[in-house]
């Protein structure tokens, strides 16, 4: 199987975690999308009564367009259970997310969450996080100056770009990734980052799932707590 066939299979494989009367966070990223799909044939075909709360305006697009209801996080009082992707996931169930330019809105989700899934294909495993970059969001007045610090560091920042111009998340805020490579210290990089005035949020996950899961040739892996379904 490809890439896209593994995302395909996870996808598959989590949807079935979701029952009847759930309130489900949907991630953002190519992995759930299949997820998202999958989703909307279970509500279809099943009749599966859910409330979604998405993590970018990209799923809520597609969630809507597949018949799903979607509401926003403040108009439900908490969310049983979140599927997400990510961008590396080490031995501790860490990971790196943002790639897809959501990491806010997806820390905020998985936070209000009781119940925290990722998905994921087999090459987003990692022996130590941090060579796919690090994602650093950051509002857009005094930008510059926020990049100049995280360059004076040493973290060798990049704007992330849309075309000729920076990327704008859902939020109107800008993405700075940083292109280190492996990360040492993980516990004092996040809290060194998040105390950085400007920085809205970093794309370290630390301690927020403690399921994944994987999907390899020979099958979807679950690793971690299994949950019900």
């Amino acid at each position: 199987m490809d890439q896209n066939e593994l995302k395909a299979l996870v996808g598959q494989a989590a949807v079935k975690y979701i029952e009847d009367g759930m309130i489900v966070g949907l991630g953002t990223g190519s992995t759930v999308r299949y997820l998202v799909d999958a989703l909307g044939e279970r509500v279809k075909n099943e009749g599966l009564n859910i409330i979604g709360v998405t993590t970018s305006n990209r799923t809520t697009e597609q969630a809507t367009s597949l018949g799903i209801t979607i509401k926003d996080l403040d108009e439900v009082d908490h969310v049983d259970l979140t599927i997400d992707g990510a961008d590396e996931v080490d031995p501790n169930f860490f990971g790196i997310k943002g790639g897809g330019g959501a990491l806010l809105w997806e820390k905020i989700v998985n936070n209000a969450s009781t119940k925290n899934m990722w998905i994921v294909d087999e090459s987003k495993l990692v022996d130590q996080l941090g060579d796919f970059g690090l994602p650093v969001e950051v509002i857009p007045f005094g930008a510059s100056h926020v990049f100049s610090a995280l360059e004076a560091k040493g973290y060798q920042p990049e704007w992330r770009m849309d075309g000729d111009q920076k990327y704008r998340t859902d939020e109107g805020n800008l993405i700075i990734d940083l292109r280190f490579g492996k990360i040492a210290d993980l516990e004092q990089l996040a809290n060194e980052l998040i105390q950085m005035v400007g920085v809205v949020e970093h794309g370290l996950f630390l301690h927020r799932v403690d399921t994944v899961i994987v999907g390899r040739q020979d099958g979807p892996e679950v690793l971690g707590r299994e949950l019900s379904k």
